[in-house]
Order: C-alpha cells, then sequence, then structure tokens
C-alpha cells in the first residue's frame, strides 16, 4: 500500500512540474509560432536565481521565491525583446528563432555554469527543519506540499484569466491571426512581450519546485522543457487544460514504467508516448 501511495504522490508532484512548464511553453507558442528552446535555459535561470536569493543570500523563503519568480520573467522579456522581437520584425522564419532559440539556451546555459558551476545544487537551507508528512505510508515534505498549492493556483488562475478576461480573448485573437490583430486595435508586440514575462515567471516557477525536489545543474532546462513540449503535444498544443491534462498523463505513465522498470527507462517511456500520440493522435487530447 506505501509503494502506491508514494507512485501516486510522485506523480502528483512531476505532473504539477510539467504542468507549469507545458503552460508557460504554451503562452509564448500560441503567439510566438516557434518552438523556444531558450525558455528551458530561463526554467533552470529561475531556480538558480532562487538558490542565490535563499541558499546564498539568506533571504526568507517568500520573498526569495517572489525575487526569482520576477527575475525569470524579466529575463524572458529581455530575451523577446533582445532577440526574438528584432527577428520577427525582419520577418525570420520558425527555423530561424529556433535557431536562435538555440543559441540562448548555449548562452545562457554557459553563463549559469560559469556563475554556479556545473556540479548539482540544491534548496536546502532548513532541509534538516523541513516536515515531512506521512500520507498512507507514502511520503511528501512541506515545500513540496507548498510548492503544489501554488502550481495549482497559477494553472487555475491563469486558465480562468484565459478564458473570461479581456486579456485572453487578445492572446486567442493575436494566436489566431496577427495581422487581423492588429487591425483591430491589439498591440501584439506589447502582448507577446507580456507573454514571454508570464510564461519566463510560471517556467521559474518550475524551476524552482526542481531544484528543492531533486536539485540543479546548469543543463537541467532542455530535458525539462522536452518533457513540457511532450506534455503540450500530448495534450494539444496551444491549449492550457490540453497541457495539463497532457503533464499528469505523461507523469503517471513515467512513474508507473519506472516501477515496473528502472528509473534509465523515464526518459525513453515519456518519447515512446509522445511517439504514439504523433502516430495516432496528432491533435492530443484536448486540441485547442
Amino acid at each position: 500500500m506505501g509503494i502506491v501511495v508514494q507512485i501516486a504522490l510522485n506523480i502528483v508532484i512531476d505532473g504539477a512540474v510539467y504542468s507549469l512548464v507545458a503552460l508557460g511553453f504554451n503562452l509564448i507558442y500560441s503567439t510566438a509560432r516557434f518552438f523556444d528552446l531558450g525558455y528551458g535555459a530561463i526554467i533552470v535561470a529561475g531556480g538558480y536565481a532562487m538558490f542565490y536569493f535563499y541558499d546564498t543570500l539568506g533571504v526568507p523563503l517568500l520573498p526569495a521565491l517572489v525575487l526569482a519568480v520576477v527575475f525569470a520573467g524579466a529575463l524572458g522579456f529581455a530575451i523577446e525583446k533582445l532577440v526574438y522581437r528584432p527577428l520577427r520584425k525582419r520577418k525570420a522564419t520558425s527555423t530561424v528563432l529556433l535557431i536562435a532559440s538555440l543559441g540562448v539556451l548555449t548562452v545562457l546555459q554557459a553563463v549559469i555554469a560559469i556563475i554556479f558551476s556545473s556540479q548539482y545544487d540544491t534548496l536546502s537551507r532548513d532541509a534538516g527543519a523541513e516536515r515531512v508528512f506521512n500520507v498512507l505510508g507514502g511520503a511528501i515534505t512541506e515545500t513540496q506540499v507548498l510548492m503544489l498549492v501554488a502550481s495549482l493556483i497559477i494553472m487555475v488562475v491563469l486558465g480562468l484569466a484565459l478564458r473570461y478576461t479581456l486579456f485572453g480573448k487578445a492572446i486567442k485573437a493575436v494566436a489566431d491571426d496577427e495581422e487581423v490583430a492588429q487591425i483591430v486595435g491589439i498591440n501584439s508586440e506589447r502582448l507577446i512581450g507580456l507573454l514571454f514575462f508570464i510564461g519566463a515567471a510560471v517556467g521559474g516557477v518550475a524551476g524552482i519546485a526542481t531544484g528543492f525536489d531533486t536539485g540543479l545543474q546548469p543543463t537541467l532546462g532542455l530535458p525539462l522543457l522536452l518533457k513540457g513540449i511532450i506534455a503540450a503535444i500530448i495534450g494539444g498544443i496551444g491549449s492550457v487544460w490540453g497541457g495539463v491534462m497532457g503533464a499528469f498523463l505523461l507523469a503517471i505513465v513515467e512513474n508507473v514504467g519506472v516501477w515496473y522498470f528502472s528509473s534509465e527507462w523515464r526518459d525513453a517511456i515519456a518519447f515512446a508516448v509522445l511517439t504514439l500520440f504523433l502516430i495516432f493522435r496528432p491533435q492530443g487530447l484536448w486540441p485547442r
């Protein structure tokens, strides 16, 4: 019974992190229309910002969390303004933007490695005093509970905002046809910049959650981003709730597969699921 409960808790934790990555990725992809590989480095940058404020400077947990999330959002906004926006103004193709994002990923990973080294770091300043809750034989830490609650709040707030507010309607308009949206008075460039900020901030939360759960490494961003992209494709690319569904489905398949086989099969299982969906249901579970 205990192992089943622990697997269920692991599914919830992994699913929450994958959901945040998929949510941020979908926000950016739905309007910018390219696979932003640099988003993976921004996720890790958010985690390392938390490490700097929380572990190095000793800032209390909540202020450090706010600072790290704002830093990740500002970094995403700056990259969009300095790198992607000039390329879009020159009518760059999605392939050119993809290559540029690969450069952003490489540069940010190198900068993070120079500043923090390439070794694993953990967000564990108060690890000895952290409470661990026992749930029917399974264990979950207080920090994991807080991150799950934060992830749930972020997903619900963004989901409702995208569905019921003028901001959400503007995003849908730009995603459907940017030129028509500009004709009716929507400033698409400003909106895309704001979405890069929001998406990067959400990714920063995912990086912080990963830092508390398993630790941080400069090259961790791309594998985590790939899991988010797989979740987004499984759920339906561009769909907020579809990305959440895909994230938890991916977490279920991964954790059950690891239970039957071993942890080395985790990535292979994820890409096997992706392949099956691309063959039999390329539109995803909940297409936009």
